[in-house]
Protein backbone atom coordinates (compact mmCIF):
# COMPACT_ATOMS: atom_id res chain seq x y z
CA UNK A 1 0.00 0.00 0.00
CA UNK A 2 1.37 3.38 -1.14
CA UNK A 3 -0.51 5.25 1.29
CA UNK A 4 0.84 8.87 -0.03
CA UNK A 5 -1.02 7.50 -3.38
CA UNK A 6 -4.35 6.75 -1.65
CA UNK A 7 -4.44 9.81 -0.10
CA UNK A 8 -4.46 11.67 -3.49
CA UNK A 9 -6.32 9.42 -5.42
CA UNK A 10 -9.10 11.92 -5.60
CA UNK A 11 -6.99 14.48 -6.85
CA UNK A 12 -8.94 15.86 -9.99
CA UNK A 13 -9.07 19.18 -10.77
CA UNK A 14 -11.52 20.01 -13.73
CA UNK A 15 -11.91 23.80 -14.59
CA UNK A 16 -9.64 25.13 -11.92
CA UNK A 17 -9.36 28.65 -11.74
CA UNK A 18 -5.69 29.79 -12.35
CA UNK A 19 -4.47 33.67 -12.19
CA UNK A 20 -0.92 34.94 -12.54
CA UNK A 21 -1.33 38.26 -10.20
CA UNK A 22 1.19 40.94 -11.06
CA UNK A 23 1.51 43.13 -8.36
CA UNK A 24 2.83 46.69 -7.03
CA UNK A 25 2.77 47.88 -3.83
CA UNK A 26 0.85 47.97 -1.83
CA UNK A 27 -1.38 45.74 -2.15
CA UNK A 28 -3.97 43.40 -0.48
CA UNK A 29 -6.74 40.64 -2.22
CA UNK A 30 -9.52 39.24 -0.51
CA UNK A 31 -9.57 36.06 -1.78
CA UNK A 32 -12.87 33.58 -1.76
CA UNK A 33 -12.65 30.30 0.05
CA UNK A 34 -12.39 26.92 -1.90
CA UNK A 35 -11.89 23.49 -0.88
CA UNK A 36 -7.87 24.12 -1.50
CA UNK A 37 -6.35 27.15 -3.34
CA UNK A 38 -2.40 27.04 -3.57
CA UNK A 39 -0.05 30.36 -3.65
CA UNK A 40 3.21 30.18 -5.28
CA UNK A 41 5.18 33.63 -5.50
CA UNK A 42 7.21 33.37 -8.42
CA UNK A 43 9.02 37.07 -7.22
CA UNK A 44 8.85 38.42 -4.71
CA UNK A 45 6.90 37.81 -1.90
CA UNK A 46 3.36 37.77 0.05
CA UNK A 47 1.50 37.31 3.08
CA UNK A 48 -1.28 34.49 3.74
CA UNK A 49 -3.84 35.88 6.34
CA UNK A 50 -6.44 33.04 7.09
CA UNK A 51 -9.50 34.78 8.95
CA UNK A 52 -8.61 32.13 11.69
CA UNK A 53 -5.28 31.50 12.46
CA UNK A 54 -1.71 33.32 11.69
CA UNK A 55 -0.26 35.16 9.10
CA UNK A 56 2.21 33.31 6.77
CA UNK A 57 4.68 34.56 4.91
CA UNK A 58 5.94 33.19 1.68
CA UNK A 59 8.63 34.06 -0.48
CA UNK A 60 9.62 33.70 -4.26
CA UNK A 61 10.10 29.93 -4.35
CA UNK A 62 7.65 28.77 -0.97
CA UNK A 63 4.23 27.35 -1.38
CA UNK A 64 1.24 27.55 0.59
CA UNK A 65 -1.82 25.33 0.91
CA UNK A 66 -5.08 27.06 2.48
CA UNK A 67 -7.91 24.45 3.05
CA UNK A 68 -11.52 26.30 2.63
CA UNK A 69 -13.66 26.88 3.23
CA UNK A 70 -13.33 29.83 4.43
CA UNK A 71 -11.66 32.68 2.15
CA UNK A 72 -8.08 34.36 3.19
CA UNK A 73 -6.21 37.35 2.45
CA UNK A 74 -3.22 37.59 0.18
CA UNK A 75 -0.96 41.22 1.20
CA UNK A 76 2.37 42.23 0.55
CA UNK A 77 2.84 43.84 4.11
CA UNK A 78 1.38 42.29 7.71
CA UNK A 79 1.97 45.45 10.25
CA UNK A 80 4.60 47.24 9.21
CA UNK A 81 6.78 43.95 8.13
CA UNK A 82 6.73 43.63 3.87
CA UNK A 83 6.46 39.98 2.54
CA UNK A 84 9.56 40.96 0.53
CA UNK A 85 11.63 43.25 -0.58
CA UNK A 86 11.05 45.65 -3.01
CA UNK A 87 7.73 46.40 -4.48
CA UNK A 88 6.26 44.33 -7.27
CA UNK A 89 5.31 40.62 -6.73
CA UNK A 90 4.16 38.23 -9.39
CA UNK A 91 2.36 35.20 -7.93
CA UNK A 92 0.33 31.99 -9.17
CA UNK A 93 -2.78 31.21 -7.52
CA UNK A 94 -4.72 27.86 -8.28
CA UNK A 95 -7.90 27.13 -6.58
CA UNK A 96 -9.76 23.63 -6.97
CA UNK A 97 -13.69 24.45 -7.44
CA UNK A 98 -15.03 21.58 -5.21
CA UNK A 99 -14.88 19.22 -2.88
CA UNK A 100 -15.21 16.60 -4.73
CA UNK A 101 -12.23 17.51 -6.87
CA UNK A 102 -10.02 16.86 -4.02
CA UNK A 103 -11.62 14.36 -1.96
CA UNK A 104 -13.26 14.58 1.31
CA UNK A 105 -10.24 12.33 2.36
CA UNK A 106 -7.64 14.79 2.00
CA UNK A 107 -9.57 17.56 2.98
CA UNK A 108 -9.99 15.64 6.24
CA UNK A 109 -6.38 15.50 6.27
CA UNK A 110 -4.69 18.82 6.15
CA UNK A 111 -4.56 21.77 8.21
CA UNK A 112 -6.31 25.43 7.27
CA UNK A 113 -2.61 26.61 6.05
CA UNK A 114 0.37 24.65 5.40
CA UNK A 115 3.42 26.07 4.05
CA UNK A 116 6.32 24.86 2.75
CA UNK A 117 9.60 26.53 1.96
CA UNK A 118 11.92 26.53 -0.97
CA UNK A 119 9.60 24.18 -2.37
CA UNK A 120 10.75 21.71 -5.06
CA UNK A 121 7.73 22.72 -7.04
CA UNK A 122 9.30 26.04 -7.71
CA UNK A 123 10.13 25.52 -11.04
CA UNK A 124 6.73 23.90 -12.33
CA UNK A 125 4.76 27.18 -10.74
CA UNK A 126 6.91 29.02 -13.46
CA UNK A 127 5.88 26.64 -15.72
CA UNK A 128 2.13 27.45 -14.48
CA UNK A 129 2.73 31.18 -14.85
CA UNK A 130 3.91 30.58 -18.31
CA UNK A 131 1.03 29.00 -19.48
CA UNK A 132 -1.55 31.00 -17.25
CA UNK A 133 -0.01 33.81 -19.09
CA UNK A 134 0.29 32.04 -22.83
CA UNK A 135 -2.22 33.22 -25.43
CA UNK A 136 -5.39 30.93 -25.69
CA UNK A 137 -3.92 26.98 -27.27
CA UNK A 138 -5.81 24.25 -27.81
CA UNK A 139 -6.80 22.22 -24.66
CA UNK A 140 -4.89 24.98 -22.39
CA UNK A 141 -7.72 24.66 -19.32
CA UNK A 142 -6.81 20.59 -19.48
CA UNK A 143 -2.95 21.34 -19.45
CA UNK A 144 -4.01 23.55 -16.69
CA UNK A 145 -5.74 21.74 -14.49
CA UNK A 146 -2.83 18.98 -14.76
CA UNK A 147 -0.04 21.34 -13.78
CA UNK A 148 -2.59 22.28 -11.02
CA UNK A 149 -2.97 18.22 -9.81
CA UNK A 150 1.03 18.04 -10.09
CA UNK A 151 2.50 21.43 -7.86
CA UNK A 152 -0.73 20.18 -4.99
CA UNK A 153 0.88 16.82 -5.07
CA UNK A 154 4.46 17.52 -5.45
CA UNK A 155 3.76 20.33 -2.18
CA UNK A 156 2.12 17.66 0.08
CA UNK A 157 4.75 15.40 -1.02
CA UNK A 158 7.55 18.22 0.53
CA UNK A 159 5.19 18.66 3.29
CA UNK A 160 4.43 15.21 4.50
CA UNK A 161 8.27 14.41 4.47
CA UNK A 162 8.92 17.52 6.97
CA UNK A 163 9.47 16.36 10.84
CA UNK A 164 6.40 19.87 11.48
CA UNK A 165 3.63 18.34 9.27
CA UNK A 166 0.55 16.82 10.98
CA UNK A 167 -0.56 14.01 9.04
CA UNK A 168 -3.92 11.97 9.82
CA UNK A 169 -3.93 9.42 12.77
CA UNK A 170 -4.54 6.69 9.81
CA UNK A 171 -2.31 7.82 8.14
CA UNK A 172 0.65 7.56 11.20
CA UNK A 173 -1.21 4.03 12.13
CA UNK A 174 0.34 2.78 8.85
CA UNK A 175 3.77 2.86 10.96
CA UNK A 176 2.49 0.77 13.79
CA UNK A 177 3.66 -3.02 13.82
CA UNK A 178 -0.08 -4.57 15.02
CA UNK A 179 -2.32 -1.91 12.96
CA UNK A 180 -0.04 -1.14 9.80
CA UNK A 181 -0.10 -4.78 8.18
CA UNK A 182 -4.56 -4.87 8.70
CA UNK A 183 -4.53 -1.25 6.83
CA UNK A 184 -2.28 -1.67 4.47
CA UNK A 185 -4.20 -5.37 3.41
CA UNK A 186 -7.46 -3.25 3.81
CA UNK A 187 -6.22 -0.77 0.98
CA UNK A 188 -4.80 -3.29 -0.99
CA UNK A 189 -7.77 -4.99 -1.45
CA UNK A 190 -10.92 -2.98 -0.07
CA UNK A 191 -13.18 -5.62 -2.10
CA UNK A 192 -12.49 -8.02 0.28
CA UNK A 193 -14.91 -9.65 2.52
CA UNK A 194 -12.84 -8.41 5.73
CA UNK A 195 -14.25 -9.12 9.05
CA UNK A 196 -12.32 -7.92 12.64
CA UNK A 197 -11.42 -11.49 13.52
CA UNK A 198 -10.03 -11.55 10.15
CA UNK A 199 -7.96 -8.32 10.24
CA UNK A 200 -7.05 -9.43 13.88
CA UNK A 201 -5.80 -12.53 12.61
CA UNK A 202 -3.57 -10.90 10.07
CA UNK A 203 -2.13 -8.76 12.21
CA UNK A 204 -1.02 -11.52 14.93
CA UNK A 205 -3.96 -10.06 17.74
CA UNK A 206 -6.55 -11.57 19.12
CA UNK A 207 -9.15 -9.44 18.22
CA UNK A 208 -10.62 -7.22 21.61
CA UNK A 209 -6.55 -6.53 21.26
CA UNK A 210 -6.71 -5.56 17.69
CA UNK A 211 -10.08 -3.30 18.38
CA UNK A 212 -8.60 -1.42 20.60
CA UNK A 213 -5.37 -0.72 19.11
CA UNK A 214 -6.53 -0.29 15.74
CA UNK A 215 -9.30 2.11 17.43
CA UNK A 216 -7.01 4.22 19.67
CA UNK A 217 -4.54 5.16 16.61
CA UNK A 218 -6.78 5.67 14.12
CA UNK A 219 -9.70 7.10 16.12
CA UNK A 220 -12.41 4.70 15.01
CA UNK A 221 -13.11 1.03 15.12
CA UNK A 222 -11.62 -1.24 12.06
CA UNK A 223 -15.14 -1.71 10.17
CA UNK A 224 -15.91 2.18 10.33
CA UNK A 225 -12.61 2.60 9.05
CA UNK A 226 -13.04 -0.33 6.19
CA UNK A 227 -16.58 0.94 5.25
CA UNK A 228 -15.56 4.77 5.48
CA UNK A 229 -12.24 3.67 2.85
CA UNK A 230 -15.06 1.86 0.71
CA UNK A 231 -17.07 4.66 0.79
CA UNK A 232 -14.25 7.12 -0.96
CA UNK A 233 -13.55 4.56 -3.32
CA UNK A 234 -17.06 4.13 -4.50
CA UNK A 235 -17.24 7.99 -4.86
CA UNK A 236 -14.54 8.10 -6.79
CA UNK A 237 -15.76 5.32 -9.05
CA UNK A 238 -19.31 6.48 -9.11
CA UNK A 239 -17.81 9.34 -11.81
CA UNK A 240 -16.85 7.12 -14.30
CA UNK A 241 -20.68 6.90 -16.20
CA UNK A 242 -19.98 3.88 -17.78
CA UNK A 243 -20.12 2.24 -14.26
CA UNK A 244 -23.13 0.96 -12.87
CA UNK A 245 -23.97 1.74 -9.32
CA UNK A 246 -23.93 -2.66 -9.00
CA UNK A 247 -20.66 -2.60 -10.30
CA UNK A 248 -19.54 -0.57 -8.00
CA UNK A 249 -21.05 -1.93 -5.07
CA UNK A 250 -18.90 -5.43 -6.34
CA UNK A 251 -15.36 -3.53 -6.58
CA UNK A 252 -16.03 -2.32 -2.89
CA UNK A 253 -17.17 -5.45 -1.09
CA UNK A 254 -21.02 -5.12 -1.50
CA UNK A 255 -22.91 -8.33 -3.64
CA UNK A 256 -26.21 -6.47 -2.62
CA UNK A 257 -26.27 -2.77 -4.44
CA UNK A 258 -28.97 -2.15 -2.21
CA UNK A 259 -26.53 -2.52 1.20
CA UNK A 260 -24.45 -0.68 -1.02
CA UNK A 261 -26.75 1.94 -1.80
CA UNK A 262 -27.62 2.32 2.20
CA UNK A 263 -24.37 2.64 3.12
CA UNK A 264 -23.48 5.22 1.00
CA UNK A 265 -25.87 7.54 1.77
CA UNK A 266 -25.31 6.70 5.34
CA UNK A 267 -21.53 7.41 4.65
CA UNK A 268 -21.75 10.33 2.25
CA UNK A 269 -24.24 11.69 3.09
CA UNK A 270 -26.44 11.27 -0.45
CA UNK A 271 -27.33 8.14 -2.61
CA UNK A 272 -24.66 6.69 -5.23
CA UNK A 273 -27.37 8.15 -8.13
CA UNK A 274 -27.56 11.80 -7.00
CA UNK A 275 -23.79 11.98 -6.18
CA UNK A 276 -23.10 10.66 -9.95
CA UNK A 277 -25.76 13.41 -10.52
CA UNK A 278 -24.49 15.94 -8.77
CA UNK A 279 -20.87 15.32 -10.08
CA UNK A 280 -21.93 15.17 -13.65
CA UNK A 281 -23.25 18.93 -13.53
CA UNK A 282 -20.26 20.53 -12.26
Amino acid sequence: MDAYRDLLRGVHADGARLDRLTLSAPWSLDLPGAPITLVTPVNGGAWVVPGDGEPRRLLRGDTAVVRGPGGFVLTDTVGAVPAAPGGTADIVVGAYRTASDVGHRLLGALPRVLTVPDCDCGVLAESIAAEVSAADRAGQPYVLDKLLDWLLVCTLRDWFDRPDARPPAWYRALGDEVVGPAMRAVHDAPGRPWTTAGLAALAGASRTAFTRRFTALVGEPPMAYLTGWRMELAAELLTDPDATVAAVARRVGYADAFAFSAAFKRVCGVSPSAHRGARAAV
